[in-house]
């Protein structure tokens, strides 16, 4: 039987014994600031911000070790002993013999615990949540008599309150402490800290940090130990506990006590429970500034009915957020995807830090997560996304740069912390994939010509050179010469980042690397770096650009847009220019020159059918460049795009010092966007097959091993080999890998991709992981860097999009399915139920023949049993004006493949 199995078509799964995996942690979250972690014995932590820790923080190395975590011990009358989460001295050293009997189950935003204990006849469930709409974390205890005869208990909550900012975590922990200013109340521990404390400024605090407890006739404590002394008493600890091993004394209600490491642990009063009954506590642990917003939760959640309503609505609700549903010949990877799909979520919630791997960093999300995240949100909640997209284009630059710094909410935008300049030559390039399929997705061609500012700071000319006329009165919004706010079209923006880029190029005439691209680890070749893969990028994007100029053109009517007059200086129409660095450079030179303060504010009408033409011939040159000068043939099977120059301005790939030296990176880009003829991706995924890809550890690793630290390319090269960026199978790329490999029709090659990573996730043995794509699998095939990955929006992306083919044109909905024979079910069927045009859709593919993708035609198809078109015997679709026409019901499309 497998370790970890689904328990319902829910994504709702069941672990045996997982204590015994160490790293294991499980994310609980609000949509209104709380953010916990939780393992298999309540350790992790729990938060609001960098500044605001309720429980201690963690890392993933030190979850083993930290006894600072959530427990619910009980005693009975005889002395015995028991935690309910197993985190006793005595319960822990049993682990490797006569271990208790424990699992977890889980489910979207839900997690409960079950063990029985070795000494008591006693059976304890905890189920763990937050709920959508507060920051409170809910401990719902339960305990069961297994013996024939009474039994007399006593039962303490405990749980450790933190109480400050992570950064106190060593720097002044004992300092902060006395900052505390603690309080009993009849339901529990209240902590005020005097002020935030911060060399640089300390601020006063208005937070609140609670631990409540009641049972279920809805009784409060009897005793409190609202210190850590209090309740370890004097040479104890967290697992051996002097207030539970020695009973002793606690203090009542309205006790106040200053300065101490605080301590959310209380003793309710002794209860028997007869043969066979059981009872049940709950425990609430938050933040808030307001006391009575407090007793107000207290109010709310001290009644266990309440409790286990609202408990079905926190899975209720994550369950209708997520509203796409996989049905294929596995119901495993139906069950994985259930949590592919949640990742996203989980990302817009977490940011890219706050779990215990994602121990870097103090919250909020970059300038890629914002717009990847897009991805799966517009296949999901289409409606919320066209006005971040709109807001997210004001963190642009005029000279083509972009804020690394995300504020709060959706379109704000910061200078960059403590004046450090850093430019990632790929950035640009992800606004106008979200807009395309936002356009694709919805028909509104009408956000290009939306007005939008700019983000002004410091930094100008690329990141080259500071603006001293810049300070903070004159905001973060571009200005022009009379100080009005410049605003200009989101067409204007995606023009803007795409020609600057253009002319900022090396010596081999190829995208500058600067500080990295999307590989953050490259991050050692800024003066004389290159970056081919993402050089083909850009080629794909201006095609892309073009074809959406020209769609603005016949949808709209509209023969000509306004632009800024500087941009006239990067529309040159000379070719040979193209071929000539120096004057690129020269060009761009001059453009961010008149960029450097305010800018005229002056606009220039051009002709859409022009700026089409330009941009496809810039895209066109740079194909032709990059097929001529990057691709490299190993034999007559076997070949690759290079990757990189490094800083010394070699190329990265071939075959150098006796090794074959190749990246993945390089051939995604040229696949997806046409560099590569098809002979040559036959010949790159047999190369790719050969040098890469290792299925034990999840398929494509992201390079070979080098054997060498390149301090002239990056950081990565500095890691262990197969260790996240240096030679691990990092997911995000081998998604966009797939995702490519589909586009381009090689829909055998992308599954096998996608199979792989699924697989390995999967094989709970190897991968030590709940469900779901983590950020990478390590050289011995671990799971690392859980959940907060852009992976899972292109995984869900390439299923939904590519594999399934349930996509927009222009609006217009679009299905042609390249599905493999395997992917079906025993009947020969594979579902899918996705939104689209603010509609429902449950769609089913029949294959009785079961062929494979390219030996099928679609022979029929119906949308609610009446007949829909098909272009080609390959494309089923239905125009966005007969969309409109649908009622808000589900509807059912059936779609026969002969």
């Amino acid at each position: 039987m497998k370790p970890l199995t689904f328990t319902n078509n829910k994504g709702d799964f069941k672990l045996s014994q997982a204590e015994n995996i160490s790293s294991l942690y499980f994310p609980l979250a609000s949509e209104v600031g709380l953010k916990s972690a939780v393992t298999p014995n309540l350790g992790g932590d729990s938060k609001i911000n960098q500044e605001t820790f309720l429980l201690e923080p963690v890392s993933v190395d030190n979850l083993h070790n930290n006894r600072s975590t959530r427990n619910f011990w009980v005693r009975d009358d005889k002395g015995n002993v028991y935690s309910a989460t197993g985190a006793s001295a005595k319960q822990e050293a049993l682990r490797f013999s006569d271990q208790e009997e424990n699992s977890v189950e889980a489910g979207f935003m839900w997690h409960t615990i079950e063990r029985q204990s070795a000494d008591l006849p006693l059976k304890s469930t905890i189920t763990s949540f937050v709920p959508q709409d507060e920051n409170v974390e809910v401990m719902l205890v339960t305990l069961e008599n297994l013996s024939d005869a009474d039994q007399t208990l006593t039962a303490y909550g405990a749980i450790p309150i933190f109480g400050r900012s992570a950064d106190n975590i060593r720097d002044h922990r004992n300092v902060t402490s006395m900052l505390h200013r603690i309080k009993t109340t009849d339901e529990g521990v209240l902590v005020c800290p005097t002020m935030s404390f911060d060399e640089r400024g300390h601020q006063l605090n208005h937070q609140i940090y609670y631990v409540l407890g009641f049972d279920d006739k809805e009784k409060t404590p009897e005793t409190f130990y609202p210190t850590v002394e209090m309740f370890i008493g004097e040479g104890g600890t967290f697992t051996h506990p002097a207030a539970v091993y020695k009973e002793t004394s606690g203090v009542a209600s309205d006790s106040h006590i200053d300065g101490r490491e605080a301590m959310g642990a209380f003793k309710f009063e002794p209860f028997t429970l007869a043969a066979g009954q059981s009872k049940t506590f709950i425990l609430l642990m938050g933040i808030n500034e307001n006391q009575e917003h407090i007793q107000a939760v207290a109010q709310k959640y001290k009644n266990l009915t309440t409790v286990e309503k609202t408990l079905q609505e926190t899975k209720d609700y994550w369950q209708e957020k997520v509203g796409v549903d996989f049905k294929t010949g596995d119901s495993d990877f139906d069950g994985y995807m259930k949590w592919v799909c949640f990742q996203p979520f989980l990302r817009r919630l977490f940011g890219c830090s706050f779990l215990p791997h994602h121990d870097y960093g103090r919250g909020g999300r970059g300038w890629r997560d914002l717009w990847q995240d897009c991805l799966s949100l517009l296949l999901m909640e289409p409606k919320t996304v066209g006005d971040m997209i709109v807001n997210n284009y004001k963190g642009v630059r005029l000279d083509g740069t972009n804020a690394t710094i995300i504020g709060e909410g959706d379109g704000n935008f910061l200078a960059d912390r403590n004046g450090i300049t850093r430019v990632w030559m790929d950035h640009a390039l992800w606004p106008l994939m979200t807009t395309k399929l936002y356009i694709d997705q919805t028909g509104d061609i009408d956000i290009l010509t939306k007005e939008v500012s700019y983000f002004k700071d410091p930094h100008v000319k690329r990141g080259t050179e500071i603006d001293q006329d810049w300070n903070d009165a004159y905001g973060n919004e571009q200005r022009t010469a009379d100080d009005a706010v410049y605003t200009g079209s989101i067409l204007e923006h995606l023009l803007i980042q795409h020609l600057t880029g253009f002319y900022e190029v090396g010596e081999h005439n190829i995208y500058r690397l600067r500080g990295a691209d999307w590989n953050d680890a490259l991050d050692m070749a800024d003066e004389n770096g290159e970056s081919v893969a993402f050089t083909a990028a850009y080629s794909g994007n201006l095609m892309e650009l073009a074809s959406l100029v020209r769609l603005l053109e016949s949808e709209t009517n509209t023969e000509s847009i306004e632009i800024l007059e500087e941009i006239g200086l990067l529309l040159k129409k000379d070719s040979d220019i193209y071929d000539n660095i120096e004057r690129k450079h020269q060009i761009l030179d001059a453009y961010t020159n008149q960029c450097l303060h305010n800018v005229k504010g002056r606009k220039i009408r051009i002709s859409l059918s022009e700026l089409a033409l330009n941009l496809i011939q810039k895209a066109a040159w740079l194909r032709q460049h990059l097929q001529q000068q990057e691709w490299l043939d190993f034999n007559d099977q076997e070949g690759c795009y290079n990757s990189y120059y490094d800083n010394s301005s070699k190329p990265t790939e071939g075959f150098y010092n006796d090794r074959m030296h190749m990246m993945l990176t390089g051939q995604v880009f040229p696949i997806m966007n046409y560099v590569a003829t098809d002979e040559q991706i036959r010949k790159i995924t047999a190369s790719a097959d050969h040098y890469l890809y290792r299925p034990e550890i999840g398929g494509y690793r992201l390079n070979t091993d080098f054997k060498e630290i390149k301090t002239d390319l990056g950081r990565m090269f500095g890691f262990a080999y197969g260790e996240k960026e240096n030679g691990a199978v990092f997911s995000h790329m081998t998604v966009m890998y797939a995702n490519a490999l589909y586009r381009r029709g090689f829909a055998k090659e992308g599954w096998k991709a996608l199979k792989t990573l699924s697989d390995t996730a999967l094989k709970f043995e190897t991968s030590r992981i709940y469900p779901g794509i983590p950020e990478y699998f390590r050289a011995d095939g671990r799971g690392v860097y859980h959940y907060l990955t852009g992976a899972a929006s292109w995984y869900m992306l390439t299923m939904v999009t590519e594999a399934f083919g349930v996509h927009g044109k222009a609006g217009d909905f679009v299905l042609y399915p390249k599905l493999l024979a395997e992917q079906f079910d025993e009947n020969g069927r594979a579902s899918i139920t996705t939104q689209f045009a603010d509609k429902t859709f449950q769609i089913h593919y029949d294959n009785p023949n079961q062929k494979d993708f390219g030996k099928y035609i679609i022979k029929k198809a119906t949308c609610d049993s009446q007949e829909i078109d098909i272009t080609d015997d390959a494309f089923a679709f239905i125009t966005k004006a007969d969309l409109a026409n649908l009622s808000d019901e589900v509807h059912e499309i059936v779609i026969t493949l002969d």
